[in-house]
């Protein structure tokens, strides 16, 4: 029997140490080289000096072109059993491609987070609004919102990473329950050697500095430590992320004890030396790494009810959430101090790590979704009559707008050769 082949169709290149959307796409590519399938990353994307050598894992890497009918007889021959596509805008671009190519290829998305989601609480923010995690149906109802939804229904089977944004696709834009598969990260146990209490010292913030939610935090951050830095004298604020721009290194103040690090080449090793870890987010989507990464390395943190949504379920938050300043520099302050408390959240966070992304078990049920999906592909996707409706319309309209750009493209080349 011929070995099963993954095409992924990444949106970028996975950077595990730059975002959690790289070390989420890592931790899928893992998942089928565990069950013996062959793998083949691709992408438009140029390759950046962060990205994992996925040659580690054995997977082969393939750059494609946007627009172009050299993917079409690429994907051809190698008639892959299974295509990944990395977010919706990538399906979008070669859905019609894949199934005009290998029309028998399960399709899954993997949408990161719900993109619509995040950008209607970006907006709401923008317009003043206080609480981003309760929005009115023409706020979610937007076009990106339709672009997404039409997406997973095109797809046959989409990878959600929040319970709390499947509940939304399901309640509010009324999406077929079977058309979704709950799939957080995976997460190994945790580090339970990490430094104790007193050999930790001083708070740590880290995110991508190009992800809105998270440059927005680092804004609130220098907002916050004034006083939390009054209150706690000879503390210093260390930020961490990758590519921070003019705009944030602009703000680095080593008196004040705001600094702004820039790219860390451990992420596990910062954060354990930290005695907590701050997350503001103002909005946002999905679930955030670095909130699993503090419950990793037993760092307890301070977040907001956005920075928690779908992370710890009917458990404790291992640390704070607060929704005002006040609260914010309260939950810093006492976690930062109080050791027995400071114990208790970490013990938390080992527990939430474990009882909800523990994980050989959500990998074994995420992996038995996919499998039984592919086996009842035909009568699956007989059932999704919407799903062919708009493959019928939305491919079409996506199918001509492609080849119209291939050859304009082509045209403008001849031209600048004659």
């Amino acid at each position: 029997m011929n070995q099963p082949l993954l095409v992924v169709i990444g949106y970028v290149w996975p950077e595990p140490n730059s975002s959690a959307a790289g070390s989420r796409m890592l931790s899928l590519i893992r998942l089928y080289r565990q069950q013996g399938w062959q793998v083949i990353f691709a992408s438009a994307a140029e390759k950046s000096p962060h990205r994992f050598d996925l040659s580690v894992l054995g997977v082969a890497e393939q750059l494609i072109a946007l627009n172009d009918s050299s993917f079409d007889a690429w994907i051809a021959q190698l008639q892959p059993t299974a295509v990944l596509f990395d977010r919706f805008m990538l399906e979008e671009q070669f859905g019609w491609r894949v199934e005009q190519a290998c029309p028998q290829a399960m399709r899954i998305l993997d949408m990161e987070d719900l993109h619509a989601l995040r950008d209607a609480r970006q907006t709401a923010f923008k317009a003043g609004q206080a609480d981003v995690l309760t929005l009115a149906p023409h706020q979610l109802n937007t076009e990106l919102a339709k672009r997404e939804v039409a997406a997973i229904y095109r797809c046959d089977l989409s990878l959600v990473i929040s319970e709390a944004e499947q509940q939304l696709l399901t309640a509010h834009y009324q999406l077929p329950a079977e058309l979704l598969c709950y799939c957080p990260f995976f997460a190994e146990a945790p580090n339970r050697s990490s430094p104790d209490f007193s050999q930790r010292q001083h708070f740590i913030a880290i995110g991508n500095f190009r992800h809105a939610p998270n440059w927005q935090s680092v804004l609130w951050l220098r907002e916050l430590w004034p006083a939390i830095r009054a209150r706690l004298p000879g503390t210093e604020l260390h930020i961490y992320g990758a590519y921070p721009p003019p705009k944030a290194t602009a703000m680095h103040q080593p008196k004040a004890g705001f600094h702004i690090k820039g790219w860390a080449e451990d992420a596990a090793q910062v954060m354990q030396q930290a005695r907590v870890c701050l997350a503001p987010l103002a909005f946002g989507a999905g679930l955030k790494g670095k909130l699993l990464d503090a419950m990793q390395q037993g760092t307890p943190s301070v977040t907001t009810p956005v920075g928690a949504e779908g992370m710890h379920g009917d458990l404790p938050w291992p640390g704070s959430i607060a929704k005002d300043e006040a609260a914010l520099v309260d939950a810093a302050v006492a976690l930062y101090q109080d050791e027995t408390r400071w114990q208790q959240a970490q013990q938390q966070g080992f527990v939430c790590l474990t009882q909800r992304f523990d994980a050989a078990t959500e990998q074994a049920r995420v992996w038995a979704e996919l499998e039984q999906r592919r086996e009842h592909l035909t009568r699956f996707r007989e059932r999704n009559f919407t799903g062919q409706m708009l493959r019928h319309h939305a491919h079409r309209s996506t199918k001509f707008m492609g080849q119209w750009i291939e050859a304009k493209t082509k045209l403008q080349q001849l031209n600048e050769q004659s």
